[in-house]
């Protein structure tokens, strides 16, 4: 067995990157570990609103110039109608004018190489899958990976998704709840032409939510969502043709999204988030991200919230004596804004598929909602809250 880590992260997503690369900055050693053997670019795409990017600026500007570089920025977000009709639309001119840029759009696996590409390289290990950990007497941690490798460590972060390893060990009665949606996830070969290039959009049909955003040139991502009871399988052979009915009625160029992706390309998966913990660590363990408290897609936040984990939580680690003091500061920063959007995304997900009744409602509503509300729900979800050492 080598020497004993001084911490260790599992899992190698945007999350343990992300914490990889604070880490860095700050000077704090660490090893992260991997299942991948190698990165490639799999996955859909991911939304970046500011409070991520005010997260990678701070790390290295050059690194967020490169991101915005490798996706597409939004000028407005919108929600409407099957037919592209709006019911919310904002412009983002506000967003831009407080933070200096606005929510972008990127292929998850494009955003996971660069992260690791800025990385400390000997700190990143591929190919190691957590089995499980065990507790040494002298409070230190042996982690077992699959194949019988080992490692001893002082501490350890689980950056390792909703369905977490390291979760279910140290929190063996946490609980993912279905939400009642199966999602579809994509990425066409299809150009999206004029204004529409910079809008984040959904368009919200009966039971069915179909949303859409420009990642790249030549490159739109979209997902399909609809109520569906749980594990279900998709023959791939009739995939499309069942995508392209289920969603017949919406605008024209929903079903040229489906028809110009390669059938390997669409991604299935039940629409999940995690009942909401008591604490996400114990003793020298601490979950971030997914791992700790998984929300559904609907407010485009899990991704964003993991990034804010990971800066607050090196800067715990680097100016706390002892690692579980970190934790717990973590977790007490934390645990507020995390778990209003949790709430907040569970609500936009039932509403967002509903019955007509209640669709006509939620439209009315939305429609008449003062545009300065909708703005100042924005501006606090993207504001980073101060560190403690910094003036209010």
């Amino acid at each position: 067995m080598r020497e004993l880590d001084t911490l260790s992260i599992i899992g190698g997503g945007i999350g343990g990157l992300m914490t990889a690369l604070c880490l860095d900055k700050l000077g704090v050693d660490y090893k992260l570990y991997e299942r991948a053997h190698t990165l490639k670019e799999i996955g859909a795409g991911i939304w970046l609103s500011p409070n991520a990017l005010q997260v990678i600026e701070w790390i290295n500007p050059k690194l967020l110039e490169e991101i915005r570089e490798s996706g597409n920025t939004f000028d407005r977000i919108l929600i409407a109608d099957h037919k592209l009709k709006p019911i919310s639309d904002s412009d983002q001119q506000f967003v831009r004018e407080q933070f200096g840029y606005t929510t972008m759009a990127i292929h998850r696996g494009k955003l996971q190489k660069i992260l690791y590409s800025y990385a400390i390289q000997e700190n990143i290990i591929l190919d190691k899958t957590f089995e499980k950990y065990s507790r040494n007497s002298d409070n230190s941690y042996s982690i077992k990976f699959h194949g019988g490798s080992t490692i001893s460590t002082k501490s350890i972060i689980g950056a390792d998704g909703i369905h977490s390893t390291v979760r279910k060990q140290l929190f063996p009665a946490s609980k993912i709840r279905y939400v009642g949606q199966t999602c579809w996830r994509g990425v066409a070969n299809f150009e999206i032409q004029g204004r529409l290039a910079s809008i984040g959009f959904t368009l919200w049909g009966k039971k069915l939510q179909f949303g859409i955003s420009k990642i790249a040139n030549g490159k739109t991502y979209w997902f399909a969502v609809k109520r569906s009871k749980p594990n279900g399988k998709d023959d791939k052979a009739i995939l499309k043709n069942q995508l392209t009915e289920m969603f017949s009625a919406f605008y024209p160029f929903v079903n040229e999204l489906i028809k110009n992706t390669p059938i390997e390309k669409i991604i299935r998966g039940d629409l999940c988030d995690l009942e909401l913990l008591d604490s996400w660590h114990k003793d020298s363990i601490c979950l971030i991200g997914d791992a700790a408290h998984s929300m559904t897609p609907d407010l485009g936040q899990g991704g964003a919230q993991a990034v804010e984990d990971a800066y607050y939580l090196s800067y715990f680690i680097k100016s706390s004596e002892k690692i579980e003091n970190a934790f717990e500061k973590f977790f007490t920063y934390r645990k507020a804004k995390v778990e209003k959007l949790v709430t907040q995304s569970r609500i936009t997900s039932k509403i967002a598929i509903t019955n007509r009744f209640m669709e006509k409602i939620r439209n009315f509503l939305l429609k008449h909602t003062p545009k300065k509300i909708f703005e100042k729900q924005m501006i606090d979800m993207y504001t980073l809250k101060k560190l403690p050492t910094e003036k209010a």
